[in-house]
């Protein structure tokens, strides 16, 4: 394992591997040898990265894209800020506009856990997060689709690539400048500076104001819902007018689908 000049506002370790299982599970290793709040591990490639679901890999090229655990520690439970996976992506998401100011404005968080990208040339998922916590101690995992050009048939017109949004060629070594700067977010929006992260979330919330269809509850369960989204909730929780209803329903785990 070789600890790289990364800049971590921190103050902590930027850990790297060439290939790893999943960045997660180095992390929760990582978390128990008793290195600090703030501490990284990223990887060129992750042969067993997972997304929120456990049956769904998450699947990118070697070298090019940017995957990373970033571990968190608090007093306990419940000093983990609220919506912490949706403050992440906001954290994300404003990393890759200062990254890219091209896209400033076209980057979105698709509750609860993804960030699209959206543009006249393209439109998909560029990034993913999963969060796990275990006491005082969180691990955010992140995904981000950096310089990939093409993407399995079966993400194909779902994902995209800050590079194909972009329109332009990124090199390996900017991988690095997007984990500062995605460092840099996180750090000042998990830290309680930024008070006003529910607005600002629900400012670029994907399809907010628009009809959607909601898998609610766990993956299995096999209900739906179809309806207006209408925001978050004041713990990131899934605001939802139901078709043929008045009263807001609100949803703690589940999956957004387009109708």
């Amino acid at each position: 394992m070789q600890r790289l000049s990364v800049f971590n506002p921190f103050n902590a370790p930027v850990y790297h591997e060439d290939t790893v299982d999943s960045t997660m599970e180095v992390s929760r290793v990582l978390a128990r040898n008793g290195e600090p709040h703030g501490t990284v591990i990223i990887a060129d490639f992750q042969s067993a990265g997972r997304g929120r679901l456990r049956e769904r890999a998450w699947q990118m090229d070697r070298g090019i894209n940017l995957a990373f655990t970033i571990l968190l520690r608090f007093p306990g439970i419940e000093g983990i800020p609220p919506a912490l996976t949706l403050r992440t992506g906001l954290a994300v998401s404003l990393a890759i506009e200062d990254f890219a100011p091209a896209l400033v404005g076209n980057v979105l968080i698709k509750w609860p856990n993804d960030i699209f990208i959206d543009t006249a040339a393209v439109a998909g998922k560029a990034a993913g997060i999963l969060a796990e916590a275990d006491g005082g101690n969180a691990r955010i995992g992140i995904g981000v689709n950096v310089g990939q050009k093409q993407f399995p048939d079966s993400l194909r017109g779902k994902a995209t690539s800050i590079s194909l949004a972009a329109g332009r060629e990124i090199a390996d070594g900017e991988r690095y400048e997007l984990l500062e700067k995605i460092l840099i977010r996180l750090y000042a929006e998990t830290g309680g500076y930024a008070d006003d992260w529910h607005e600002r979330i629900e400012a670029r919330l994907y399809q907010k104001g628009r009809h959607v269809c909601f898998a609610a509850g766990p993956a299995d369960s096999g209900k739906t819902v179809t309806g207006i989204l209408s925001g978050i909730g004041p713990g990131g929780e899934l605001l939802l007018i139901p078709d043929g209803g008045q009263e807001t329903a609100s949803f703690t785990a589940g999956e957004l689908r387009l109708t």
